[in-house]
């Protein structure tokens, strides 16, 4: 998984234009479409393969917090015996808080919040590189509008 701040440093370098080489810059734009929908669409998949996971997860911890996993399950998953502490099984209502407090749950929702982060930073990206034939233009227009006067 490509980290937010490595696909920042790449948008850095991708993003500045050449106003001496407009014609090169105005090329780029295809490649750089190119490069960040890759990105985008393998991160976009990820997200849903990670959601997957995760209703996995949270199906597997709802049959282990309500005592109907087999014990070599939870031994296989390294998951204590008893996931209550010791202390009497809360009722159904009151599982919301062991799921919220859950360490495995909170690692599969901090991937899924730093996936969607990723994508939207990527959707920014792909925002920009489609309007930056505009931005080029504007050089041109500006530099015509400087040069003439």
């Amino acid at each position: 998984m490509l980290k937010v701040e490595d696909i920042l440093e790449m948008w850095k370098k991708d993003a500045t234009i050449d106003a001496k080489d407009l014609t090169e810059s105005s090329i780029h734009t295809a490649r750089l479409h190119a490069k960040y929908l890759e990105l985008l669409t393998t991160s976009k998949l990820l997200l849903k393969r990670t959601e997957m996971v995760q209703k996995t997860l949270l199906r597997d911890k709802w049959l282990y917090y309500t005592g109907v996993m087999e014990k070599h399950e939870i031994e296989e998953r390294g998951w204590e015996y008893n996931p209550f502490k010791g202390a009497r099984k809360p009722l159904k209502s009151d599982l919301g808080y062991f799921y919220e407090s859950d360490e495995d749950l909170q690692k599969s929702e901090a991937k899924i919040q730093y996936i969607k982060a990723t994508i939207e930073t990527l959707e920014s990206i792909m925002t920009n590189i489609t309007w930056r034939h505009q931005n080029i233009r504007n050089i041109i227009e500006w530099e015509r509008m400087t040069t003439h006067t």
